[in-house]
Formats: C-alpha cells, sequence, structure tokens
C-alpha cells in the first residue's frame, strides 16, 4: 500500500531534503522564542514574527482590535515615519506583509540572505516602540472599515458565512470575525489599540522564526543584538470559554442580495489541541481530502459532475487552531435545483462515509494525494516557517511539524468511519442558507472571501 507513496516521495529529492532540515531554537532572556530553519537551496530567506494574540483573544467591544493594530504596525514608530519601514525593505530588494487570524498575529519579510539584520532591526523597532498616532489611526480605521464593507458587507456569500459562525458558535471567541463588527469599528478608538499594544507585543509573547540560507549561530547573535534588550510585559492568557455541548441541530437563513443561494453546513469538530484521541484530528483531514480536494474526489465528481444538482460543493476542516472548530461544508446549486436538494446530497454523502468504509484503493489514492500536498508545501520556504510559527503559536509546539505527515499516512479507513459516526451526527450540525434577494443595477456578485484571515497589503 506504501509503495506508491515511497516511489512519489522519492521523486521528489529537493522536497523530501528541504522538509527533513534540523530546526535550531532558543529562547532568549526576555522570553523570545528563536526557530530557524536552514535551507540552502536558494540565497534568501523568510523572516516572520508571530504574536500570540488574534480575534479570539478578543471581547465584546473591541473585536477587530487585534486587525487594526496590524495595520497601525506600518504606521510609524518612535524613530520611523509612517510607511518607512516598507520603503526600506523595499529599497533593500525584499518584500514584507502581515495577516491577522483567529489565534495569531504575524508579520513577514522575503530578503536576501545577507540582508536578515535590516528586518530584524525593524521588526524589534516596532515590537515596543510603535507610534499609534491619532491622525495615522483615523485614516486606517476609514481604510479598515471600507475593507469591510467591501470584503463582508457588500458580497453576500462572507456575509452569510460570518453570520453563520454567529449562529454555530455559542460562547467560542470563534464566533466573532477577524475584521471586527462593524458597530465596534464604529466606536474603536486609538487608545483601545495602545492597550492591546501594551498587553500583547512584547518578545515574551512572540516567536520569530527564521527559514532559508542561514547559518542558525548568526541568527541568534542577530536575535540577541536586536530583541534581546527588549522589556518582556506581564502576560495573562485570557480565560478559556469552552463551548457547551450542542443539543441539536440548528438552522439559520440570511437574506441579502445576491445572484445565488448559498449552503453551509457545520459540525462542530476537535482540533489537536482538545481530542479526545490523537489520531482523530488526522482522521478528520483525510476524510476531508476524500470528499473535496480535486476533481476526482466525491464531491466533485457525485455532485458536481454526476448528478449536476450542485455548481460547486466543497468541505474544509483545520485540526491547527487553539481551539476547537468546526467540520465545515459548502455548496451552491446548480440551473434548476434547489438547496434543499444540494443539502440532501451533503447529507448522503456524510451518511456514506458514517456507515462504510472508505475503499482501499480510494483511500490510498486520497492519502497519496493529501500527503503529496504537504510535502510540496514544504517545498516553500514561507511554508516552512508558517508552520513551525503557527503550531508554536497556538500552543501544539513546532515538534509537531517533524510527523505531520507520518501521522497522516497512519490513518485507517477504520478510523476515518469512526470519527465521521462520532462527530458527524444531527445534533452537533448548524446549516445556514443564504436567501437571495434582488440586487441593485449597481451590485455584482463576488466570490466568497473566507474571514478567519486578514491579510494586510501595502
Amino acid at each position: 500500500m506504501h509503495r506508491i507513496l515511497l516511489s512519489l516521495l522519492l521523486c521528489l529529492p529537493a522536497v523530501a531534503s528541504a522538509a527533513t532540515q534540523t530546526v535550531y531554537e532558543r529562547t532568549l532572556d526576555n522570553g523570545l522564542k528563536v526557530l530557524v530553519k536552514p535551507d540552502r537551496r536558494a540565497p534568501i530567506l523568510i523572516s516572520q514574527v508571530w504574536y500570540k494574540v488574534g480575534s479570539s483573544y478578543e471581547y465584546g467591544g473591541i473585536t477587530g482590535v487585534s486587525h487594526l493594530l496590524e495595520h497601525m504596525m506600518f504606521k510609524g514608530t518612535e524613530r520611523l515615519a509612517p510607511g518607512e519601514f516598507s520603503r526600506i525593505i523595499a529599497e533593500n530588494g525584499g518584500e514584507e506583509n502581515a495577516f491577522t487570524g483567529r489565534d495569531y498575529t504575524a508579520y513577514f519579510q522575503s530578503l536576501a540572505n545577507d540582508r536578515l539584520e535590516i528586518a530584524f532591526e525593524l521588526e524589534a523597532e516596532r515590537m515596543r516602540n510603535l507610534a499609534l498616532d491619532a491622525e495615522e489611526f483615523a485614516k486606517e480605521l476609514e481604510v479598515v472599515k471600507e475593507e469591510r464593507r467591501t470584503r463582508t458587507d457588500d458580497d453576500p456569500q462572507s456575509l452569510a458565512f460570518e453570520r453563520f459562525n454567529a449562529v454555530a458558535y455559542v460562547a467560542s471567541p470563534y464566533r466573532n470575525p477577524v475584521i471586527g463588527w462593524a458597530g465596534d469599528l464604529q466606536q474603536a478608538s486609538v487608545d483601545d489599540l495602545r492597550d492591546w499594544y501594551r498587553l500583547w507585543y512584547a518578545p515574551n509573547n512572540a516567536t520569530l522564526v527564521v527559514a532559508g540560507d542561514v547559518d542558525p549561530e548568526e541568527v541568534f547573535g542577530l536575535a540577541e543584538k536586536h530583541f534581546g534588550p527588549l522589556e518582556p510585559e506581564r502576560i495573562s492568557p485570557p480565560k478559556l470559554q469552552p463551548e457547551p455541548e450542542q443539543l441539536g441541530a440548528k438552522r439559520m437563513v440570511v437574506k441579502a442580495p445576491a445572484q445565488e443561494p448559498y449552503l453551509l453546513m457545520g459540525y462542530k469538530a476537535p482540533a489537536l489541541i482538545d481530542a479526545e484521541e490523537a489520531w482523530e484530528p488526522y482522521a478528520f483531514e483525510v476524510l476531508t481530502s476524500v470528499l473535496d480536494g480535486g476533481s476526482s474526489t466525491r464531491l466533485e465528481r457525485e455532485l458536481v459532475r454526476g448528478s449536476q444538482v450542485a455548481s460547486s460543493a466543497s468541505a474544509s476542516y483545520s485540526a491547527f487552531g487553539r481551539l476547537p472548530g468546526m467540520f465545515m461544508l459548502s455548496g451552491v446549486p446548480a440551473k434548476g435545483h434547489t438547496i434543499e436538494q444540494v443539502e440532501a446530497a451533503l447529507l448522503a454523502q456524510i451518511e456514506r462515509v458514517r456507515t462504510d468504509l472508505v475503499d482501499e484503493r480510494e483511500m490510498e489514492r486520497v492519502r497519496n494525494q493529501l500527503i503529496a500536498d504537504k510535502v510540496y508545501e514544504r517545498d516553500s520556504l514561507f511554508y516552512q516557517a508558517m508552520i513551525l510559527g503557527q503550531l508554536e503559536t497556538v500552543g501544539l509546539g513546532w515538534e509537531l511539524a517533524e510527523t505531520y505527515v507520518d501521522r497522516l499516512a497512519a490513518v485507517t479507513p477504520e478510523q476515518v468511519r469512526a470519527v465521521a459516526q462520532k462527530y458527524l451526527v444531527p445534533e452537533k450540525l448548524t446549516v445556514g442558507v443564504l436567501d437571495p434577494q434582488p440586487m441593485d443595477d449597481n451590485q455584482t456578485a463576488r466570490a466568497p472571501v473566507a474571514l478567519e484571515m486578514q491579510t494586510n497589503v501595502h
């Protein structure tokens, strides 16, 4: 069964060698964790700073503050004028950006391998010395409000997704959008950001990750030089808000101008952080790939091309959350079909994986494709750094990256059926429907934009 996988991996020597490089770790006296993953294939590097704060740390009244602060991190420090950070990186032939998620905020630069000190000097400056000018904040707040209007309020599928999460979760902060609720953005103040920045932007709440053509000892030396003098902060992680057990199916409808209806279905599911059995999240990853992930998987083959009940259908799941999440399904009816028919077809697919073992040939194909995708992802310097930073920041530990592919390969058909039987039950299901309303002449349909992560573009 594993011969095909072995042949596949042998065809990817550069990828495999990059994936197995050693990770070097050091923690500075002020609490900053530094991870280095050498990769000598090209004279470039990726530098990332990950902060343990995102929308799941926020509370009512200040939702969106993490994403707002991410924007302001480019608007000047005590030493740097607004926009100067980006200008310096560009002058040195680099690229930089940032993103905010539910569980983290991260900043990154891509540079030639002799430019690492520039990234460190700039990141250390804004880690503790951000200006947070009131006039710059007022301008950037309007930018974020417009981003919300464009990406959520005027996008029917994204709007439905946002409202779906608010209904599916009762207590979990995952019910709040990363970009924040419109009402909270209306009342946001620069003092909110100053408090948030002081609480969370500190070396002992951050992980510095460098991947590329670098010497680990040189990286550690530069980190000590630039980040070492920064004072730590007293960090008090927010108390967890456990999601209560769902006691029955929930349904919701969003009425909004749109060209077509849209269906969302979500089952409460564990993540690696809280799974009762260590193998369950890996089985969910494989289950997701059985249903979705290519033209030969079940949803595409049977709902889109086969019965043609749906013009599109998908499944998704993430094992890397700070809190438990959901296994998601979505679909858009094909012309001449209804939301009810798409829902019935998706439920039939769920019942099938709950009842029948995945055929061994299908299981082998899915497993090999999933593992190949993960290995190819490791060929990217950015992804090599990102997976280390993400795992470390959500509390799973970067070491998991070393065994993740092997654990996926070990998943059995019995385990796939077991997680489906245990978690994909009506009592854990939430169904959301976008009911399309007439559109104005100046309204146009947009592709869906997922809001778990907001990326700042400069």
